[in-house]
């Protein structure tokens, strides 16, 4: 017969004391790992979406809408012109807005401020908001990347 080789205490204790410090340090550091690697998104292929219906969208206003897996903005202007764009600003990947007294679209982030045509009037955002082409098919307002 074997002798049985059993673990001390004091062992025991240190091989207890070291796995739940381990699993204090995952504990810890699993949420800040996964904070600063974000999962991969997969990118929704859309090339063109359905914003709204004719005589739905009131002049000098604009709905934000979804372009595949991103906010898009739809805008009808006081000209009555119909304008789409990504409604996520080039600075931070804030969700902007339209602004109806100032007719334009603003961030609200940093106060970054863009014209009817998308291009940056004002603030921080280092590039204009991405236009997408208007599209009026009988009763529909269809928007498609250009």
């Amino acid at each position: 017969m074997c002798p049985k080789e059993f673990v001390s205490r004091r062992a025991f204790l240190r091989y207890l004391l070291k796995g739940g410090v381990l699993a204090l340090f995952g504990a810890a550091f699993y949420p800040v790992a996964r904070y600063l690697a974000p999962p991969r998104l997969s990118e929704v292929t859309v090339s063109s979406v359905v914003a709204a219906k004719v005589g739905e969208l009131a002049t000098n206003t604009a709905r934000i809408f979804r372009f595949g897996n991103r906010p898009a903005i739809l805008v009808n202007t006081p000209y009555g012109d119909l304008r789409a764009f990504s409604a996520v600003c080039t600075h931070l990947n804030c969700t902007v807005q339209y602004n109806e007294e100032a007719s334009g679209i603003w961030c609200a982030c940093h106060n970054g401020k863009f014209d009817l045509n998308g291009q940056v009037v004002s603030g921080p955002p280092p590039r204009p908001l991405e236009a997408y082409q208007v599209h009026v098919r009988g009763d529909e307002i269809v928007v498609s990347k250009s």
